[in-house]
């Protein structure tokens, strides 16, 4: 029952942070047809990444002074290195092996599937399949660094 109670709430959370003008098909137009990451990132908006971080709040704030939760507080991850955002999170090995910073390529294919980047992570999200939605969350996310 709890867990038909949690799977609810995540349908919830996710149709929620769908909601919002956030000029979605003029910004889609804008980049282009068959758009890069970089395309998708010059019109990505971080006001609607941040309804979309919706979908990560479950496990993770990124909010500055936030504790930690099912995952590290992400305020501040941009730019900074992989295993690094948290002195109090354990860390899975496979991660802390991990080599490489938090820049918008990695965060992309973080965000799109956790598992194929580092095998063997304990963040078992299954991602976020929608490149305009990766992009609107990194500029958040990016926001908090700055």
């Amino acid at each position: 029952m709890r867990r038909f109670a949690m799977t609810m709430a995540l349908i919830l959370v996710l149709a929620v942070a769908g909601c919002g003008d956030d000029r979605r098909a003029e910004r889609l137009a804008a980049a282009g047809p068959n758009p890069s990451l970089d395309a998708l990132l010059n019109v990505a908006d971080a006001d609607a990444g941040a309804r979309k971080f919706a979908v990560c709040a479950g496990c993770h704030k990124a909010t500055k002074g936030s504790p930690d939760m099912g995952g590290p507080n992400l305020y501040g991850v941009y730019g900074r290195p992989m295993a690094q955002q948290s002195a109090r999170y354990s860390y899975t090995a496979a991660l802390l092996d991990a080599r490489g910073r938090w820049d918008a390529r990695t965060l992309d294919a973080w965000i799109a599937h956790p598992q194929r980047v580092v095998p063997g992570t304990k963040m078992i999200y299954p991602g976020v399949s929608d490149p305009l939605d990766r992009a609107d969350i990194i500029a958040f996310l990016k926001r908090q660094a700055d």
